[in-house]
Parts: C-alpha cells; sequence; structure tokens
C-alpha cells in the first residue's frame, strides 16, 4: 500500500506554520490515522518477543506532532517527521526501546538507549567492565553487525572515571550513549515495505537490549525494562 506520508511532511516544511495545519487539518489526520495504522502493526509484532508491551495502544507508542517552543529559539510549531517509539517504561523511559522516524531524505530507525543519566550511565559501564565480552559478542554477531554495523553516539575522548585507559573494553566504555540504527530510503517508505524491514532489524536488537535491561537493573529498581 503506498504510503503518503513523504508528501504530507515534505509540505509541512515548507509551510510550518498554524494557517496551512488548519488548512490541511483533514490531510494530517488522514496521515495520524495510517501512521497508527503502522504503529498497531509494529507493536503487535514487537510484542511476541516483548510481551509486556502488548498491553501499549499505538497512540501510548507515538509522539505529539506538536513541538514545545518554550524554551526554543526555532518557534516553528510542529515537528517536520513522524515517531514512534516502542518502551515498556513509556516514552519517557531511561531503559531500552525501539524507535522509529520518517522524514522525507532522513527515515530510520534506531534501538537502544540515548544519554542515560548519570546513574544509569554509571550502570551500564559497571555491565561492560563486568561483562563487556558479551556486548562485544552482540555486536559482532554478523547479522547483527550487517544490519547495523556497530553502535553509535557520542563517546568521551578520554577514559570514564575509575576506568584505565588500558581496560580490555575500554572503546565501548568512552560510549555516552548506547545506540543501533539503520536507515530506509524513501522509496521503502513510501512502498510500505519498511514495516518488514523495521521487524527484522527491531528483532536483532533483542540481545543488545537485554543486556542494556540488566545493566541498569539497579538504576530503575528492575522495572519497566524490555
Amino acid at each position: 500500500m503506498s504510503k503518503n506520508y513523504l508528501s504530507f511532511l515534505s509540505q509541512l516544511a515548507k509551510n510550518n506554520h498554524k494557517e496551512w495545519m488548519d488548512e490541511n487539518r483533514d490531510w494530517y489526520q488522514e496521515v495520524r490515522a495510517e501512521f497508527l495504522q503502522d504503529v498497531a502493526e509494529l507493536l503487535s509484532e514487537i510484542s511476541k518477543w516483548e510481551p509486556a508491551l502488548s498491553a501499549f495502544k499505538p497512540k501510548d507508542c507515538v509522539f505529539r506532532q506538536n513541538r514545545d517552543i518554550r524554551f526554543s529559539p526555532n518557534k516553528a510549531p510542529y515537528k517536520t517527521n513522524l515517531a514512534a517509539y516502542f518502551s515498556v517504561g513509556g516514552k519517557k523511559s531511561n531503559g531500552p526501546g525501539y524507535y522509529l522516524h520518517i522524514q522525507p531524505g532522513e527515515s530510520f530507525i534506531a534501538g537502544g538507549i540515548w544519554m542515560p543519566p548519570s546513574e544509569v550511565l554509571k550502570n551500564i559501564r559497571q555491565e561492560i567492565d563486568y561483562s563487556g565480552k558479551e556486548l562485544e559478542n552482540i555486536l559482532t554477531e554478523p547479522k547483527f553487525q550487517e544490519a547495523f554495523g556497530g553502535m553509535e553516539g557520542e563517546k568521551l575522548k578520554t577514559s570514564p572515571r575509575d576506568y584505565d585507559a588500558g581496560h580490555p573494553y575500554i572503546e565501548l566504555l568512552r560510549h555516552k550513549s548506547f545506540i543501533v540504527s539503520t536507515s530506509f530510503s524513501d522509496e521503502e517508505i513510501k512502498s510500505g515495505n519498511y514495516k518488514e524491514k523495521a521487524i527484522h532489524h527491531f528483532q536483532l536488537m533483542k540481545p543488545f537490549h537485554e543486556f542494556l535491561s540488566r545493566a541498569i537493573e539497579d538504576a530503575e529498581g528492575g522495572e519497566g525494562l524490555l
């Protein structure tokens, strides 16, 4: 089924103001309904290996289109992407989750934890210190590596506090975010074929998420984690 997301988002990027949105409210509602349907399909599939997510509804996973402009110099009122996040802890969870981002020329999926708070980061580094080989094996597993290429995210330029520069997993310990991702072409989005690829890649993330979840159990009390 052909998707109408990109044409809407392209026009929104050119006309990012309330007057245009009011004039095109029906188009927006059509796009949002279609996106919620896609999110429902993804949620159903992810719940097969993450059963705790079965308690969520699609609208629980989709981000609002309105931007929070209170403290931003950019006063454009709307996001120019469609996005959803699947995590047992919800969209604001510190635990790992599955992220979907649709935007002309910039569509992708990602998983893991982006910029965790200091206590969570400390726990992840401690787990890497204890079990770095396990994480290394996950990241270098051939199918995982082919799908994602490696772990992304901002890194320290030096060693984190309490860890020696000669630590065997110092490159993993230097990470401040723990993210993997892969991109989609506009054609994949337009055709709707992106969903099959997303489900396949999300499932490959499962051992990566299990490692991160175990790492931060102490930080979040072991609740609400994937």
